[in-house]
């Protein structure tokens, strides 16, 4: 919101809305779980024979399946019974990883990969309730638990879980996971992209334990109207839900209140204080914050701090900050391909440090949970992105539901971490009609379930009235926004390095401006003279001409130049030189910092 001049009434109902969201569970950082990662049986499946029958009905539609459905995980009941497959036979994989890096056969691969896990467990208490929880899988999954369908998530890089208390034996428990990663056209993102399609489960699965009546969600941020007021909601999920008492408690505050919930099992929380420490990038002091329901307690770490713009200003807590910035992939620096732990994301973010960076661009899609968990306690501001990429079929409902819900599902996930202060709606997107109708229901959605962050979209750059020499932002939806972000290549698609200094930016827009990207492809070791492409000497000279150039715009507020790291592309053909690899990345995929590296993070050195 370019200036807070919504009602304490207004912000009541924002908060409120939150509610309406689907039950996930949040927070299963500080819960019970018992992790499912390690090794898992797969078999590969291009034809979907475990999915549908021979006239291809799906084999969860029928009343008596057959052995022929894999989330039965079928075994023969005598030598005469035909069983063709066999779980417990087959080769097995690890979770979490995609399987394109893991069997050199499967590298390409797009398709059906069965999943299968069996274990044991035993409740801590027998009126507690147990949830299968996947921080992620690529794309479609379909769920099965002891034979039975749990539901289907859509979506690659969000969370989802489902309740198996009811199906759930002390022992022999199977759990299988039907992983489709197809490109779609109606999917989000649609079929054309510029990162590595990775297949399988790519993030944490645990079981997450409660008790019968439990805190499943919660939002707890400072007012954006009044930094002296935490305010927000805790929701609980069971039976007897209604007229309940939570205490919330920050000891390091001395607060300790008490909230009832309303018949949906939900409380309105609202807690004044003038001696709160607000977070910040120098200092990103957290709180712990902790709920209790008839003795049963959850924590969270939580800072309190407030983001917005005034003018062509970005405000972090009432005081102007520049986002020194870079975009990162969610690639391992540590293994390669798809990164999914703690140790990829602090060596991520620690490189962004490095580099000087107080502000981080997650693209194009959200990413694990320990990114923005590792960027509160480090201070590290963050932009998360819908995986609204390019082209998508902008006229179909059913695209449009499922951007919705990808975005829902990560706004729910980090809606208490104060790192996030930007939710990007989209990347790169021609303008349209349809295009700024669905961007537009985009950004309400999202203005509706937080009120307290900035909305932005990687927007593309245009001619000033026909004149190449002047570029402009002309788009409807730079309307919308509260901080007008764009993409621009002047010097490596548009013309060489030297052409930085011939060009002049107007934007009418009286908003911040940060460029989401700009760079240009180099490989690590290839030296020349500057104006050789793909040598370190090409790219470093791109980071310093547009450094000269962007600082020309009035309301630049900061960049997050593309990219951290070289990661994987089948896009990127070149032999020799990107073998696979879009090359824009200031270090290579195996650590080596390129020239352009010590050009931004001098030019960061010298913002204050």
């Amino acid at each position: 919101m370019s200036k807070i001049k919504i009602s304490i009434l207004f912000i009541i109902v924002l908060f409120s809305e939150l509610t309406a969201q689907e039950n996930l569970i949040i927070n299963t950082y500080n819960r019970a779980t018992k992790s499912l990662n390690g090794q898992w049986n797969y078999i590969v499946d291009p034809y979907e024979n475990g999915f549908y029958n021979y006239r291809y009905e799906p084999f969860e539609n029928q009343a008596e399946p057959g052995s022929g459905a894999f989330f039965l995980n079928s075994k023969p009941k005598d030598k005469t019974d035909l069983v063709e497959y066999d779980f417990d036979l087959t080769d097995s994989i690890t979770v979490p990883s995609d399987w394109n890096t893991q069997k050199e056969n499967l590298y390409y691969y797009e398709g059906t990969v069965w999943y299968k896990k069996s274990f044991n467990y035993v409740k801590t208490n027998q009126s507690n309730r147990v949830f299968v929880y996947f921080e992620a899988a690529n794309y479609q999954s379909d769920v099965y638990f002891n034979g039975k369908k749990l539901g289907t998530h859509i979506g690659g890089f969000t969370p989802f879980n489902f309740e198996v208390t009811d199906l759930l034996k002390e022992s022999d428990n199977f759990l299988v996971v039907k992983v489709d990663n197809k490109r779609k056209k109606e999917a989000v993102p649609t079929l054309n992209t510029d990162w590595f399609n990775y297949g399988g489960i790519t993030r944490d699965v645990k079981l997450v334990e409660t008790s019968a009546n439990f805190i499943q969600d919660y939002f707890v941020q400072l007012n954006p109207a009044n930094n002296q007021q935490i305010k927000g909601f805790v929701k609980l999920n069971g039976k007897e839900i209604s007229e309940k008492e939570i205490l919330i408690s920050i000891p390091a505050l001395k607060i300790k209140t008490k909230v009832i919930t309303n018949k949906e099992g939900v409380a309105t929380i609202e807690i004044n204080s003038k001696k709160i420490k607000y977070w910040s990038t120098s200092d990103p002091y957290l709180y712990d914050v902790v709920f209790n329901v008839n003795g049963n307690e959850l924590k969270d770490q939580i800072g309190f701090r407030t983001i917005k713009t005034s003018g062509q200003e970005i405000h972090l807590n009432d005081q102007k900050i520049f986002l020194k910035g870079i975009s990162i992939h969610e690639e391992s620096p540590i293994r390669g391909g798809r990164g999914y732990s703690v140790e990829d994301a602090q060596q991520l973010l620690n490189w962004a440090k490095e580099l000087g960076c107080n502000y981080v661009r997650l693209a194009h899609y959200p990413h694990n949970e320990h990114m923005v968990r590792l960027a509160d306690k480090m201070g590290m501001l963050v932009w998360e992105e819908n995986p609204v990429y390019w082209t998508i079929s902008w006229g179909n409902k059913d695209t449009y539901k499922n951007a919705e819900n990808q975005l829902t599902e990560v706004i729910n996930r980090d809606k208490n971490r104060a790192s996030v202060i930007i939710w990007s709606m989209a990347n790169e997107t021609p303008t349209s009609e349809a295009r700024n109708i669905f961007l537009t229901n985009l950004a309400s959605h999202t203005r509706a379930i937080d009120p307290t962050r900035l909305i932005s979209a990687a927007l593309e750059q245009t001619d000033y009235q026909g004149n190449p020499g002047i570029r402009t932002i002309h788009d409807d939806f730079a309307d919308v926004v509260d901080i007008l972000s764009f993409n621009q290549y002047v010097g490596w698609y548009d013309g060489l390095p030297e052409k930085c200094g011939q060009i002049s930016w107007k934007i009418t827009q009286n908003k911040p401006v940060l460029i989401s990207e700009f760079g240009a492809g180099a490989k690590v070791g290839l030296h020349g003279d500057k104006l050789t492409r793909w040598t370190e000497e090409f790219q470093e000279d791109v980071y310093v001409q547009t450094l000269k150039m962007l600082e020309g715009i009035e309301q630049l507020q900061g960049f997050s130049p593309w990219v951290l790291v070289d990661f994987k592309s089948p896009r990127r053909v070149l032999p020799k030189i990107q073998d696979g690899y879009n090359r824009k990345g200031l270090i290579s995929e195996d650590g080596q910092k390129k020239k352009a590296f010590f050009v931004l993070k001098n030019f960061y050195d010298s913002k204050n």
